[in-house]
């Protein structure tokens, strides 16, 4: 009977024996791949068929199911298979470390500094627990302290689920991209690496009275079988970038970044942006910064810190630059991931290298007088013991949207609503044609005297925004090829409030007539009406802003009375505006008046069809056409579009050359070009 009885046992223990063996062989594929979910339910079976007796085999398990944990955000199943580690006495210096900073992320702080004491024995200039001690002693107190922020979980945009990544988009901000792994994500399976559907990018759209819509998928190529995630848009909002995770059941698995291009709102489907021939590295989490010259993101690659760290590369015409580390203070031995920009230039990312409340917080890294960047702690409740990262701005203001996985037990990643009452004072301005449409390719740049000397990137609706400082005066110049300068002055007062300064950039043509609105003359003569010295004081403005040009000035009128009458007042009445321009100081070399008469009726522009729906684009209102129209109503607002004052551009080399032909004022050497604060002229960024 005893003999029967240590058969069976013998033969349970080499069949656990061999269950376990064919787990943690199925488990240590999973995680040669990154599959840590798949790997994890392996080595957990595993766990569970070793006997109890074979102590230091179940260390080794614990160990394996300790870092599947940690890669899949289950912070407590990480903690208590660390303490079996240290149970069954298979413990190193790296095992603290990791067992730390776990209940770092998980606010026991009281254990993690005397795991951190622990590690400091062994290894005193260790900065990853130099840090962690310094954070597990002073958590509490920012946790106490606060902050002027506030923070609100969105449930219009969660699922039970992940949902992370936020960013806004659109002119108005009424846009949110965002990833998530809910049940609506495309395919059917679950994924080895997290336990969920794949990621897709998910979208929700602000209605006129400022209420978020229900999150929708997106309709098209952008989203695969793979995972997607972590978008930003480029300075036009034409180019998604995004980080995408293809699956390879033999190989591991590297993020990419992916771009995708909107064609009548509507996003095509993402190809590879070459960032290195480096196959065997992570690139991930991109941003644009908010001029548009550099994208910002994330790698493992060699060359870096440690861990993950945050990299740059250069945005041109032609492709991408060379890559490089921004280097030390923002990138620690730790991981730095997440980089985003608020539009005044800071950059947020996130980070578990510097001494912070938990998990990845949130830094903001902004640049000094030197050009070194500065790192600030924001604080709670915007950062907490969980992760925090994801921030995207709503505009100028410092409010918008993070995600985080606090008092999350299962590690999902939520998205929160986010606000710091700031006084912000911003110049908003609208870039567009004369009696046309916005220009989105035009560029403004802006000089401040206190050293400012910016370009700005204007959106599709020809407007830009850019954060302004109490006691400094500005200069903004709007061009745009084909158009004419112009320029508009600020003087930035202190303030109690919020407050914006608002200004307008109309370009002229230097390819069509412009219409000089609000010309007035006495009637049937050609003396100038008083109200009419706004708009002629303008165009003095836009002739001084523009020193090299000739225009010629016509008038025109409509078809009633004789041809030769009309020309002969037309022409007068041009004669008294270049008479105005000359006596205000435009010289009498870059001005040639024309009396038209009815020899030039008006073409009307597509923008003129949205006034008056009746006419379409190109009709010309000659006789003919008005007396056709047969409504003397339409008849007369067509000989009211016909009466009008026009300037078109003849030269925009006027004073440029001197009597032999040369430049008079060539392009200094650079060694020889001034300091901004030198130069008597407006600085252009290159």
């Amino acid at each position: 009977m005893r003999s029967c009885h240590l058969f069976l046992f013998l033969l349970l223990f080499l069949f656990c024996s061999c269950g376990a063996d064919q787990n943690m062989k199925k488990g240590e594929k999973f995680l040669a791949i990154g599959e840590y979910y798949d790997a994890a339910e392996q080595f957990k079976k595993a766990y569970s068929k070793a006997p109890a007796k074979e102590r230091e085999r179940r260390g080794q398990i614990s160990r394996k199911l300790a870092h599947c944990y940690e890669r899949i955000n289950a912070s407590q199943k990480a903690i208590a298979s660390y303490r079996n580690i240290i149970r069954y006495k298979q413990d190193d210096v790296e095992t603290h470390l990791s067992f730390a900073r776990q209940l770092l992320r998980n606010g026991n702080y009281k254990e993690a500094e005397k795991e951190f004491l622990w590690v400091l024995d062994s290894l005193p200039d260790n900065t990853l627990a130099k840090n962690g001690l310094t954070s597990a002693r002073t958590a509490p107190e920012i946790k106490q302290t606060g902050s002027r922020y506030t923070v609100k979980k969105m449930d219009v945009f969660n699922s039970r689920r992940a949902d992370y990544s936020p960013m806004l988009c659109g002119d108005e901000y009424n846009q949110l991209y965002f990833t998530s792994t809910r049940n609506e994500a495309q395919g059917d399976e679950v994924s080895g690496i997290t336990g969920a559907k794949a990621g897709d990018i998910f979208f929700s759209q602000k209605d006129d009275k400022g209420k978020w819509g229900r999150p929708q998928t997106i309709e098209s190529g952008l989203n695969t079988e793979y995972d997607e995630g972590a978008c930003c848009f480029s300075t036009d909002q034409h180019t998604m970038y995004l980080t995408q995770c293809s699956t390879d059941p033999d190989y591991p698995r590297y993020a990419n970044i992916v771009t995708a291009s909107r064609s009548d709102a509507a996003w095509g489907k993402a190809t590879k942006l070459e960032l290195s021939r480096d196959t065997l590295s992570s690139f991930a989490h991109p941003a644009v910064s908010p001029d548009g010259e550099w994208l910002y993101f994330v790698s493992d690659m060699p060359g870096g810190l440690g861990g993950m760290d945050i990299w740059r590369v250069r945005l041109t015409a032609a492709g991408v630059g060379g890559v490089e580390n921004i280097g030390a203070p923002v990138n620690t031995e730790g991981d730095e991931m997440f980089p985003t920009f608020r539009p005044n230039g800071d950059l947020y990312f996130s980070s578990n290298g510097h001494p912070g409340m938990g998990g990845l917080d949130i830094f903001i890294a902004k640049v000094d007088k030197s050009g070194r960047y500065r790192l600030e702690h924001p604080g709670f409740p915007l950062n907490s013991q969980g992760d925090d990262f994801g921030c995207t701005f709503e505009g100028l203001h410092n409010r918008g949207f993070f995600c985080s996985n606090r008092g999350d037990g299962r590690g999902w990643d939520h998205i929160y609503s986010f606000e710091n009452p700031e006084i912000v004072q911003t110049v908003k301005g609208w870039v567009y044609e004369m009696d046309g449409y916005e220009l989105p390719e035009a560029q403004v740049y802006m000089v401040g005297n206190d050293g400012t000397n910016v370009k700005l990137s204007v959106k599709g609706d020809g407007s830009f925004e850019q954060e302004v400082l109490p006691g400094v005066d500005y200069v903004l110049l709007a061009s745009c090829k084909g158009f004419l300068n112009h320029r508009e002055e600020i003087k930035v007062k202190a303030a109690k409030e919020s407050e914006v300064y608002t200004l307008q950039f109309p370009l002229a043509s230097i390819r069509v007539p412009v219409l000089i609105d609000n010309i007035f003359y006495d009637f049937d003569k050609a003396t100038l009406r008083p109200e009419s010295a706004t708009a002629l004081d303008e165009l003095v403005g836009l002739l001084n802003e523009n020193p090299n040009v000739t225009i010629e000035l016509s008038a025109h009128a409509d078809y009633r009375g004789s041809a030769d009458y009309n020309k002969r007042l037309s022409q007068r009445r041009a004669e008294s505006v270049v008479n105005y321009l000359i006596a205000h100081g435009i010289p009498k070399e870059r001005l040639t008046p024309v009396g038209y008469g009815v020899e030039k009726p008006k073409t009307i522009r597509k923008k003129l069809t949205e006034k008056y729906n009746w006419l379409k684009e190109n009709d010309v209102l000659t006789e003919e056409f008005v007396r056709a129209l047969n409504d003397p109503e339409k008849e007369e607002i067509c000989n009211q579009l016909n009466r009008r004052t026009e300037f078109i551009v003849l030269r925009t080399t006027y004073g440029m050359f001197d009597e032999n032909g040369q430049l008079k004022n060539p392009p200094k050497k650079k060694e020889e070009t001034k300091h901004p604060e030198e130069d008597d002229g407006f600085l252009l960024i290159e």
